[in-house]
């Protein structure tokens, strides 16, 4: 199995028999406005280009799951790319009506916790709970996947969430081989973050029982935490060798 990361939470789980897409923001620098005004700088996002090997990746998509509706994480340009390519999409019950209506092709919606057929295996919805305290109401529902393919390693999608009992239970009881977390720590310019906090990242990573893989890094202008404060905080924690944490356009394969 081979997990390319395109940029934040953007990625393609590719196997030999399928290639899946994971949160399509594909659009170019600087199309989405900034999510924060005055606690960081008013850079408009994405700040980074998509990298030169997007298009060959992602000509090879067969299918893709969206976790929740938020431009970082499906934007104008994604939405394009699903319809232009008839892209089987799978998402949660909660987002079908507003997806139809952009015009994308919806063939599975999943509910929290309740396994479904998906390809040559199992998907289950996962429930992920986008920030701290009273913001995360402001953000909507949200959805993790916990991926289990005929023959591969199973994968968890954490999405969007801080550390929950929910991620505790698939971390601890389903026993994903890689388990992808969100380490951005994004804020808006009021509230909590909305991802999770460095020490629940390093919980988040202790507790998983196999590899973990890193991203929703660098790429929007709430997001603060880098790459190399993230793996300075696992080196520190003795977690970095079960970590990837991988840049855009890298590939990292189980």
């Amino acid at each position: 199995m081979k997990l390319h990361h395109l940029r934040n939470a953007t990625l393609v789980i590719e196997t030999e028999k399928h290639v899946i897409l994971i949160d399509p923001m594909l659009g170019k620098r600087k199309t989405i406005a900034p999510f924060t005004l005055f606690r960081y700088k008013p850079k408009r996002n994405p700040l980074k280009a998509l990298p030169k090997n997007s298009r060959e990746i992602l000509s090879k998509v067969t299918h893709c799951l969206i976790t929740h509706l938020h431009p970082d994480h499906l934007d104008k340009a994604g939405e394009v790319f699903l319809r232009r390519n008839s892209i089987p999409v799978i998402c949660n019950t909660k987002d079908e009506s507003v997806l139809t209506k952009r015009g994308l092709t919806i063939v599975q919606t999943l509910d929290y916790w309740q396994p479904q057929d998906f390809l040559d295996g199992k998907i289950t919805g996962i429930p992920a709970l986008h920030g701290y305290g009273f913001v995360a109401k402001l953000m909507g529902n949200v959805m993790g996947f916990y991926i289990e393919l005929e023959n591969e390693k199973s994968v968890y999608i954490s999405s969007d969430t801080i550390f929950t009992k929910d991620v505790e239970k698939v971390l601890t009881e389903l026993k994903p081989d890689i388990a992808t977390v969100a380490c951005g720590t994004a804020r808006l310019d009021f509230g909590q973050p909305l991802l999770m906090r460095m020490s629940d990242i390093l919980k988040f990573t202790a507790l998983a029982p196999g590899n973990v893989f890193a991203n929703h890094l660098e790429a929007l202008n709430h997001c603060p935490t880098t790459r190399e404060e993230l793996k300075l905080a696992l080196g520190n924690s003795d977690l970095l060798s079960k970590t990837a944490v991988p840049n855009d356009g890298e590939c990292v394969e189980y």
